[in-house]
């Protein structure tokens, strides 16, 4: 396996089996320049996000990489201020105006339950869902998926959805498993995407963790990323540095035994747990 190896989707759609995270990266030179360290060091796979506010700064590193347009794989998501048809329309022609793209590969419905919409977010979502439909048969999109969702989230979207979604963007790390989620997503057929698969940097406090990575002559970040690739995940590892970028890519060259996976399946709790999105306070 390699960074360009891939999963496939429920509608046929490759994507790479790792992908490079941009959430907390500043716009601008950060951006642009950590964006095109991933691709020089080998992803394929780039994730980000309208609220992210650095769609423009990760467009201009895709671009400057010179890869073809076809080799990558873009992910962008739809804002809590922008759930309904013509909302949701216009806020992907945003998103591919600021990335420089046709197209992207992947648009996801970041969150479930925003704050404002608390009393109707399955109408809400229904309609932002009708828009990412139609962007789907227009050929903006190549695949639909959501993130943070719950069950009760995706079974809802599932009463009016003519196509369901591929993809769930959830924070999933040894420290939080959302094991009944992930559960869910399985019988779906819907990929579980893992974002902060490092649990936002807590998880290298696990002491364990470091005689692991040494048994295997790997860093910690790299045994937890191999944990979740061997998991069935797709993790989104982020970083800022060249070195650091190239090092959570190099995941292929070993494999954790059923010991090391048990253990590291053990670490509840370690690093947080994730937001309720029915709870969420934007």
């Amino acid at each position: 396996m390699s960074l360009t190896d891939t999963y496939t989707l429920s509608n046929g759609i490759k994507i790479p089996v790792v992908g490079f995270g941009t959430w907390q990266t500043p716009d601008g030179d950060v951006a642009e320049s950590s964006t095109l360290a991933a691709i020089e060091s080998g992803y394929r796979h780039i994730d980000t996000a309208a609220v992210y506010r650095n769609e423009e700064s990760v467009g201009r590193g895709i671009a400057k990489s010179g890869v073809p347009r076809e080799e990558l794989f873009i992910t962008t998501k739809l804002w809590n201020d922008a759930h309904g048809y013509e909302e949701a329309k216009k806020a992907l022609d945003d998103s591919l105006a600021k990335l420089g793209l046709d197209y992207v590969d992947l648009y996801l419905i970041h969150w479930p339950n925003p704050k404002a919409l608390r009393d109707n977010w399955e109408q809400a979502n229904a309609q932002a869902w009708k828009a990412m439909e139609k962007a789907l048969e227009e050929g903006k999109v190549r695949a639909i998926g959501v993130s943070n969702f719950h069950p009760h989230h995706i079974d809802a979207l599932l009463k009016t959805a003519k196509v369901k979604p591929m993809v769930n963007q959830i924070l999933v790390n040894p420290s939080d498993q959302q094991e009944v989620l992930v559960d869910y997503n399985k019988k779906h057929d819907i990929l579980t995407q893992a974002y902060s698969p490092l649990g936002t940097g807590k998880i290298f406090a696990v002491e364990s963790l470091s005689e692991i990575a040494t048994k295997y002559n790997k860093s910690v970040a790299q045994v937890v990323l191999r944990w979740s690739l061997q998991k069935g995940f797709n993790p989104l590892p982020k970083s800022v540095t060249p070195e650091r970028i190239k090092e959570n890519g190099e995941l292929f060259d070993f494999e954790l035994s059923q010991e090391d996976m048990a253990f590291i399946s053990s670490l509840h709790g370690v690093a947080g747990l994730a937001k309720n999105p029915d709870e969420v306070d934007f």
